[in-house]
């Protein structure tokens, strides 16, 4: 945005509206309140820097009123539209994705990260330890993969329930013959993911967000965000009985603060 419109970092030292205006434009192309403040403080950290090594003489990042952060009032599922759901998406893309968002409130860094040897079948348990995100570097889009979890309290153990071993089993039995189908053509950099399409490329986090969209529009069910099936999740548990201090482990909630101050 700035060097689009030609600005320096002495024009925005000068001039600190350009920030103000640059954060205006995000909202007014549909950026929530919560995703441009985040901007801002990545921004603010970078002219700190420019700062203390002499770039600017002061930062302007804190001549400027951030907006407002707005909280967020989930739209979630009940007990039978996730059934409903649940046998929309049966051997669709998105089957695993809403599995394990819905059932184990996964989110979706958690999900794409998930691996075959994080799967214990004897134990009957899989571990979340493993991420992947989707960055934008220099303008093109990058895949990061990470062996630790968003916070220590992510790193978390939960039971492998029959009807998701059997999904397992099943997208473990559909690797292989795609792998045999494909042969040459069959990508073997992420063999060791459980979540690949027919080619063995990696679902991405934003392919699961928007193929979830499609998957609701065309079947005619009530619009809900992809990271609502985790609220949905949560909301069922403590419906049943469940403790927060549960649905806190349950869910990798660093600060059982978060977990009450949302449900």
């Amino acid at each position: 945005f700035f060097e689009n419109k030609g600005l320096t970092l002495q024009d925005l030292e000068r001039n600190p509206k350009h920030i103000q205006d640059y954060y205006q434009h995000e909202l007014n192309t549909g950026l929530t309140a919560n995703t441009v403040i985040h901007r801002h403080a990545n921004i603010r950290k970078c002219l700190q820097y420019a700062f203390q090594i002499g770039l600017i003489k002061s930062n302007p990042a804190d001549r400027v009123e951030r907006p407002r952060k707005v909280r967020y009032v989930a739209t979630i599922y009940n007990q039978e539209e996730l059934e409903k759901l649940f046998q929309t998406v049966h051997g669709d893309p998105v089957e695993l994705g809403v599995i394990l968002a819905a059932f184990y409130g996964l989110r979706r860094s958690e999900i794409a990260g998930l691996k075959w040897e994080a799967i214990d079948f004897e134990k009957k348990t899989f571990t979340i330890k493993h991420t992947v995100t989707q960055v934008f570097v220099e303008g093109k889009e990058v895949m990061v993969q990470k062996d630790r979890t968003k916070t220590k309290s992510s790193y978390r153990t939960l039971p492998l329930v029959p009807p998701f071993e059997e999904l397992l089993h099943r997208l473990k039995q559909e690797q292989q013959d795609n792998r045999k189908a494909c042969g040459m053509a069959y990508c073997e950099k992420y063999l060791e993911y459980v979540y690949v399409n027919e080619l063995g490329d990696l679902i991405k986090p934003n392919y699961i967000t928007q193929h979830f969209e499609i998957v609701l529009k065309k079947h005619g069910l009530k619009k809900i965000r992809f990271h609502d099936l985790r609220h949905s999740c949560a909301s069922l548990l403590y419906a049943n009985g469940v403790s927060l201090k549960e649905i806190q482990e349950w869910l990798g909630h660093s600060d059982i603060g978060t977990t009450s101050n949302i449900y």
